[in-house]
């Protein structure tokens, strides 16, 4: 790619900042040979910053170590529940990126990362050299947060569904099983986790899937927190379609057509300042308990437990805490030089735990990576982040935001002025076409991801 080309695409993808004080020089002199990116993980993160260094630079060899041949995607798994979708319909192979784009895959499991060497032991025993190394590992769970939860449990009576899968069709199984007038409870974990609207999506699509299957079945939502994403227009979404009494705590600035119930209707919510921290379950009895001592019993219990980085993350010493302290202005480790870590794993400040910032961290990343190996100032980074939910199939709500990098403090932020979410004044008409912008965002996103 002619170099001033190359230079308008790296500003399309992202914008730059200074090189990181941490980088060093790459291991080979570029234009003698093709240096060579690795990227760990084969998810929307990685699939999205090995598509872009390709598209940016084709001479560059871009390698993705991935355990699994076909990669199932968590946003979009909520509808397998309802039946809405299928598991194939949310599998993802990566024929387009070898065969479009020349990505080399080696689906394989990493053992060891040498950060001095740059070389990488897979379990088949190869090893593998960098000059750049994405890693892009997705989270992992903090299993003993609640007395009598375990990773069995999650596996057997009380499964998480939070990591498309296996999980998924093990919570399916359960609802598709549930009486007609079961209770199924949902516990969202504390923040950050991957996903923040998903519980209550996954609340909102049950609650039509009942009224339509199991009219006398109940959702009870126990969360740990006060609040959360998109909370007021998924509880006015949730009023107008099932019944749902609205907390007087959250009624501030809600429209003048919002209905009262003397009843929860079929959602109920539980924040944490009404009790809803879950502090101990009961697998045999299948109960959960909150920190005020109420027992509640699930026909379904769905226990979403805290989440941390993966294992691998901690592996490569990359975590402190439970997350990966980064660069932002190259995404890079601040714990190792030549490896940058994006997605659910790194440290984003206020960026959402999501696929879409996962998306967009990944051009980041691509951009500054092309601009540190031809050892080019990089841009000024600036990140965003888009989520469609549904609150029935013909009823949407959506959040919004853009991030830019604040030097003076080393942190992203949310650029003024930019973002939010739905309006709490919005036509039926206007929720309409946002569950119609979901179907769309939906398929785009994975297209410019792994497409």
């Amino acid at each position: 790619m002619p170099r001033s080309n190359r230079r308008s695409f790296l500003k399309f993808i992202a914008a730059g900042s200074v090189m990181s004080s941490a980088a060093l020089a790459p291991a080979r002199v570029f234009g003698q040979s093709s240096p060579h990116v690795v990227i760990i993980g084969g998810g929307t993160g990685g699939a999205t910053a090995a598509k872009y260094l390709k598209m940016g630079d084709p001479t560059i060899r871009v390698t993705v170590i991935e355990a699994n041949e076909v990669y199932h995607r968590c946003y979009g798994s909520n509808e397998v529940l309802t039946g809405h979708v299928s598991m194939e319909d949310i599998s993802i192979t990566y024929d387009a990126l070898r065969g479009k784009y020349g990505v080399e895959f080696i689906f394989d499991t990493v053992t060891e990362v040498n950060p001095d060497t740059r070389a990488i032991t897979l379990k088949s025993g190869d090893k593998v050299q960098y000059d750049r190394l994405i890693v892009s590992p997705g989270i992992d769970f903090i299993w003993d947060g609640t007395e009598g939860y375990s990773e069995e449990i999650a596996n057997a009576e009380m499964p998480h569904s939070w990591k498309a899968g296996t999980q998924t069709r093990l919570l399916k199984s359960q609802i598709d099983a549930m009486p007609d007038n079961g209770t199924m409870i949902i516990v969202p974990p504390v923040n950050p986790y991957r996903c923040p609207p998903g519980p209550y999506e996954r609340a909102s699509l049950l609650a039509e899937r009942f009224m339509a299957e199991k009219p006398n079945a109940k959702i009870l939502i126990l969360d740990p927190k006060d609040g959360f994403a998109k909370d007021k227009p998924f509880m006015l979404g949730w009023n107008r379609l099932y019944g749902f009494q609205i907390p007087h705590t959250k009624m501030g600035g809600m429209p003048d057509t919002v209905t009262e119930f003397e009843n929860p209707g079929m959602i109920e919510w539980v924040g944490s300042d009404a009790g809803g921290k879950v502090e101990a379950v009961d697998a045999a009895a299948m109960t959960v308990t909150t920190e005020f001592g109420d027992t509640f019993h699930g026909d379904v219990i769905n226990f979403i437990p805290p989440q941390k980085a993966a294992k691998l993350a901690f592996d490569m010493d990359l975590v402190e805490g439970n997350w990966c302290p980064i660069n932002h202005l190259t995404m890079e480790s601040t714990r190792h030089p030549n490896i940058h870590v994006i997605g659910d794993s790194c440290v984003a400040d206020v960026m959402p735990k999501s696929g879409y910032s996962a998306n967009t961290q990944a051009k980041v990343v691509a951009a500054q990576i092309l601009h540190l190996l031809h050892e080019e100032e990089p841009e000024e980074p600036t990140w965003s982040n888009v989520c469609f939910s549904r609150v029935s199939s013909d009823y949407g709500v959506s959040v919004g935001g853009i991030y830019r990098l604040d030097h003076e403090s080393g942190k992203i932020i949310s650029t003024a002025g930019s973002g939010g979410v739905s309006p709490l004044d919005s036509s039926h008409q206007f929720n309409r076409l946002e569950a119609l912008y979901q179907e769309a965002w939906m398929e785009n996103f994975v297209a410019d991801s792994f497409g």
